[in-house]
């Protein structure tokens, strides 16, 4: 099965720090892989490589089994690549139809196509199975923080995304807007988009992901299926590099 998504040899520095190093990475349509490492392994940076925010220094990016080049976000979203980040960029004294569409307002003439936006916007959190908003003319900053993740998510899958990248979407959520959360990623994947978790919770990881992928010190230490894996291999391949014969062969200089 091709990936949908590729990265081989990605190499990234930041001045004299080297912070990626020949990093591979591969998601599947219809799947979660969830992307796991500890502080400072490179998962943020290796996601704004594939955003066109940073350029990378080496190696190659193919989408759907072909090499492409993403110099900007819009190169990347013309993709359908879309990211969610931790911070969600969505403005507070807006509604949720005027953030699902900010940037990318529909227009009818000279004036905007209210109507338009509204019903994709409905059908979209729709499709999604997302009954926890009351209006989606509500304004953001009445919104709950699972319901904020809810809309950034549904706006990242509006615009025909094939590959959508959440980093942390459950941290700073309680027990029950969490299992809403890891709800929606999971129907993401069964609509047939390649997801791509960015997460530290392993239950969140074990609960939802098919595919685990472990970076360490800037290093890709394993990709593996989630069912052929524990939670102290997948800890250890985080805070060490290996577990067992899984990992890194030769250690890591920092």
């Amino acid at each position: 099965m091709t990936p949908l998504l590729e990265l081989r040899g990605i190499d990234k520095s930041f001045g004299p720090v080297q912070v990626l190093h020949d990093v591979g990475l591969s998601a599947y349509a219809g799947e979660v892989t969830a992307l796991v490492g500890d502080n400072g392994a490179g998962k943020s940076t290796l996601v704004k490589c594939v955003g066109g925010i940073y350029p990378v220094d080496a190696g190659q990016l193919l989408f759907d089994g072909r090499e492409v080049h993403v110099h900007s976000p819009r190169d990347a979203g013309e993709l359908g690549i879309e990211i969610v980040y931790q911070d969600l960029a969505l403005c507070d004294n807006l509604d949720i139809v005027q953030n699902m569409f900010l940037g990318r307002e529909r227009k009818n003439g000279l004036l905007l196509d209210e109507d338009s936006m509204e019903e994709l916007a409905e059908r979209t959190l729709s499709e999604l199975s997302v009954r926890t908003v009351k209006s989606i003319r509500q304004q953001v900053s009445s919104l709950s923080g699972g319901q904020r993740q809810t809309v950034a998510i549904a706006k990242a899958v509006l615009w025909n995304s094939k590959v959508v990248i959440l980093d942390e979407p459950t941290a700073a959520l309680g027990v029950a807007q969490t299992a809403q959360v890891l709800e929606l990623v999971r129907r993401l994947a069964d609509t047939g988009l390649a997801v791509v978790l960015i997460s530290h919770n392993m239950n969140d990881v074990f609960a939802v992901s098919d595919r685990i992928a472990a970076l360490y010190l800037g290093r890709m230490a394993a990709q593996v299926r989630t069912a052929d894996v524990t939670h102290a291999q997948v800890v250890e391949l985080i805070t060490s590099g290996r577990s067992g014969d899984l990992g890194l062969k030769n250690g890591v200089t920092p």
